[in-house]
Formats: structure tokens, C-alpha cells, sequence
């Protein structure tokens, strides 16, 4: 079966520094796939590589069977990738309604024109996109605020909007960057869980996350980077353990049992 996403060799660098150095990995279909690494690592210019916000500077990256390589963020959006941000980005004096309806513009299938004019089309098109939106807040337990303006939600309410909203663009992959940053560990778990709930759905996931206890508990499996290069791929406990993942997230290498009392 072709993996939702692959990486083969991909490298990109700014100016003398390689920040992604012939990185090859594959995410599989219907898992959630945990992207790891010590800060600058790579990961974020990873997720912006394979979201269309960088360009690669050799090899190739295929989302679905296709290659996005040289893809511009809307039509690898329109080829099923949605994304979050480390930092919640919501539209100011939004409901959280109002929010995910915004998401799902990359699929309207109505004119401007006809939107413009009101059309009865147009109306039975909004109205069919206000009941996903309310269907894609219940997905992700925030339903019963659909009307609270989203600004005014916990960070952690407002993370699951965001949520919802990348889900208004009916994504084969959702890429979630660092989505339990400031969190509490309860927080932390319910993002952990949601997420558990998405892929039994049948989503695609691929997280970067430094919550090494959400790694372990709700990956199927983790690819780790320093440098820009792959130094560890597999199951969650594994990689952890792993001497090279220890030196780079500790420094040096570590005896197991040290290296899993740091995922709490």
C-alpha cells in the first residue's frame, strides 16, 4: 500500500546551513506518526517542506502517491494536507462556528458570483457547510461552544478548534505541529486521545511533539531527526531508548531506564 507520505532525500539549506540534510522517511496510512527531535533539529522547516510553504532543493517529497516537491501550499492543500501551527492561529472576532466554516473554503464548489448573489445554490451550499462545521466541532468536543466567540476559549479548547478547522478541508493528512505545547498533562492527553479518535476515523497523522509521554502513549511509531538527519525511526519506546536519541535530546548517552523516567 502506498504510505500516505514520503520523503526521499529531501535537503534544504539557508545559505551554508543544511537544515534538512537527505532526509527519507515514510508516514503509513491511517497511523498517527510522531515527528521528534531536539530544537533545531529540522522539524518545523520539515513540516513547512512538505506543506508547500518551502521548497525542497533536491530530492522529492509525494503526499498520496504525488509529488508535491515543487507544489504551491493551496494545491497541496487541495490534494488533501491540512496543517496546525505551534502557535493557535485563529481569526480574531470569530465564533468557533464561524472558524471552522473558514476552513472549508478549499473545497467550495460555488461561484463568487453566486455567493455574491445569493443564489438559492449558494444558500443550500452554506447551509450544507454551517452543519459540517457543526459536525466537525462535535468530532472534536467543542460542539457546545459553537457560538462562544473563539477567542475567549482555554488555549486548550482553542487547540481543538484549530483542530476542527483543519478538518473543514476533509484532509487525507493532518499535520499537527507541537499541538499540546502549554498544556497541562490532562490537556496534554486529551489532544492525545482526539487524535486516537481521528485515526480510528480513518485520518492520516503526522505530529511533531516534545511531549515524550504523549509520543509514547499515543504514536504508532516515531521518526526522530537531529541536524536535519534521520537518526532513529520505529516504535515509540524503541526510539526513546534509542543511545543516538539520547545523546541528542540529553547530551550524552543515557542507561534505558534514565532515558524512559524522562517520558514521566
Amino acid at each position: 500500500m502506498t504510505p500516505i507520505l514520503e520523503l526521499d532525500r529531501a535537503t534544504k539549506a539557508f545559505g551554508g546551513v543544511t537544515a534538512v540534510d537527505a532526509l527519507s522517511f515514510v508516514a503509513p496510512r491511517g497511523q498517527v506518526t510522531g515527528l521528534m527531535g531536539p530544537n533545531g533539529a529540522g522539524k518545523t522547516t520539515v513540516i513547512n517542506l512538505i506543506s508547500g510553504l518551502l521548497h525542497v532543493d533536491s530530492g522529492r517529497i509525494a503526499l498520496n502517491g504525488t509529488d508535491v516537491s515543487a507544489q504551491k501550499p493551496h494545491h497541496i492543500g487541495a490534494l488533501g494536507l491540512a496543517r496546525t501551527y505551534q502557535n493557535v492561529r485563529l481569526i480574531s472576532g470569530l465564533t468557533a462556528l464561524e472558524q471552522v466554516v473558514a476552513g472549508s473554503f478549499l473545497k467550495r464548489d460555488t461561484s463568487m458570483l453566486a455567493s455574491f448573489l445569493h443564489t438559492p445554490a449558494a444558500r443550500h451550499r452554506m447551509r450544507a457547510i454551517r452543519e459540517k462545521a457543526l459536525h466537525l466541532l462535535d468530532r472534536v468536543g467543542m460542539a457546545h461552544s459553537a457560538d462562544v466567540l473563539a477567542e475567549t476559549l482555554s488555549y486548550g479548547e482553542q487547540r481543538r478548534v484549530e483542530i476542527a478547522r483543519a478538518l473543514g478541508a476533509d484532509p487525507v493528512l493532518l499535520l499537527l505541529d507541537e499541538p499540546t505545547a502549554g498544556m497541562n498533562p490532562a490537556e496534554s492527553a486529551e489532544i492525545g486521545r482526539l487524535t486516537h479518535k481521528l485515526r480510528d476515523e480513518g485520518l492520516s497523522i503526522l505530529m511533531v511533539e516534545h511531549n515524550m509521554k504523549l509520543v509514547v502513549d499515543f504514536c504508532d511509531s516515531v521518526i526522530v531527526m537531529n541536524f536535519g538527519r534521520l537518526i532513529a525511526r520505529g516504535a515509540p519506546t524503541e526510539c526513546i531508548r534509542d543511545p543516538h536519541v539520547q545523546e541528542a535530546y540529553f547530551g550524552k548517552q543515557r542507561h534505558d531506564a534514565d532515558g524512559l523516567r524522562a517520558v514521566g
